[in-house]
């Protein structure tokens, strides 16, 4: 018997969520045929067999979210590199054990996945009393949060962990995939940036052709690290050092159904206009059908949020580190300007940039933040 873990899918990520099995118990399995599809943090990821072996359990349930190095498939023969021994018997909680009786061949075991095994030792709640809900014999994390009375089916107020109560008829809706990495993120701007926002207006009104608003961004944030190129790096808080980039990979901020997603544009500085229209085609397509290879989100040197293409005028973007510097780019309208004395209608487009004051300095960031109106607001 070998127990596969979930391996680490690039850049330390943590944890993953189970999407859908391609393999079920008893099946005969071959080294590198689909297994399971996860989703990241960063995309979504299928997990090949490692292996020519028969399966003989799978340790999670789709939905369920699986830390980096716990039991995943159990199969009957062969070995993996890294992979962890089977679960002995102190791995399980026995039904004989729980009612007082001596321990015997016999006995029922009680499996749980190891997430819900330590949820239930944290919240008291007795394995040998929680019916299993998969047909397999696995308790899950939602068989232990039913025990310990904090998810309720139908109307009834539904307790989340933390103690807050859902209303009757209120939805209680676990953040996954793109939600619960957003979550991350900004959890990790939150503690990790000490983030400050200049806003400004570029003026538009010389503009010779209307539209793609986009690849004009793009442009001017190429000529902006050009003037200033302090806000195209990452900041190192262990070693307190930045590291300034040459090449410019662009992350720019794609709304879903599911979330937001955030495709990285690479050495966007060396690319005409037709490809790089053509790969942010690609990309968005991408992140809205959940293709993006996990390659495609990650390494990036500098953020763009066109939310303007929705709603708002002025933001408070948020830094994700290590990169120090994202441009938030609001609903482009007509305003009243005055010119040469006289008031005027002009087409502008409202700006916020934040950046990471820790190694970025004001002066820096509004040079910056002047490159990009001075290249939005030439003529073509």
């Amino acid at each position: 018997m070998s127990t596969f873990t979930l391996p680490d899918l690039g850049e330390g990520l943590q944890e993953a969520e189970i999407l859908e099995w391609h393999v079920k118990p008893g099946d005969h399995v071959l080294v590198d045929q689909p297994m399971v599809s996860v989703e990241t943090a960063k995309a979504v990821v299928e997990v090949p067999v490692p292996f020519t072996a028969t399966v003989t359990l799978l340790h999670a349930g789709v939905g369920d979210i699986v830390a980096t190095g716990a039991p995943l498939v159990d199969f009957d023969s062969g070995t993996v590199v890294g992979a962890m021994p089977a679960p002995g018997e102190e791995e399980f909680i026995e039904a004989a054990a729980l009612e007082g009786r001596p321990r015997g061949g016999d006995e029922r075991r009680i499996r749980a996945v190891p997430l819900a095994r330590a949820l239930a030792a944290r919240l008291g709640v007795d394995l040998g009393a929680v019916a299993a809900g998969r047909p397999n014999g696995i308790i899950g994390l939602s068989e232990v949060l039913a025990a310990a009375g904090l998810a309720a089916a139908g109307p009834a107020a539904a307790r989340t962990a933390n103690g807050l109560e859902a209303p009757a008829g209120s939805a209680v809706e676990p953040l996954r995939g793109a939600r619960r990495a957003m979550a991350q993120s900004m959890s990790a701007s939150r503690d990790q940036v000490s983030g400050s926002t200049v806003c400004d207006d570029a003026d538009l009104h010389g503009w010779t052709r209307r539209g793609d608003y986009m690849l004009r961004l793009i442009r001017a944030l190429i000529a902006a690290c050009g003037a200033e190129p302090a806000l195209n790096a990452w900041y190192d808080a262990a070693e307190n050092r930045r590291i300034l980039h040459r090449h410019i990979d662009l992350a720019v901020a794609v709304d879903t159904p599911d979330g937001l997603r955030v495709p990285v544009l690479r050495d966007i500085g060396r690319r005409p206009p037709a490809d790089l229209r053509a790969a942010i085609g690609a990309h968005k397509d991408a992140a809205h059908r959940r293709a993006a290879a996990p390659e495609d989100l990650r390494g990036f040197t500098l953020m763009l949020s066109n939310f303007g293409t929705l709603a708002g005028r002025y933001g408070i973007p948020l830094v994700v580190p290590p990169a120090v510097a994202i441009l938030g780019a609001g609903r482009v309208r007509e305003d009243a300007v005055v010119v040469d004395g006289a008031v005027a209608a002009h087409r502008r487009m409202p700006l916020s940039l934040t950046f990471d004051h820790r190694c970025i300095t004001g002066g820096e960031a509004c040079r910056f933040l002047a490159a990009v109106i001075a290249d939005l607001e030439l003529t073509d």
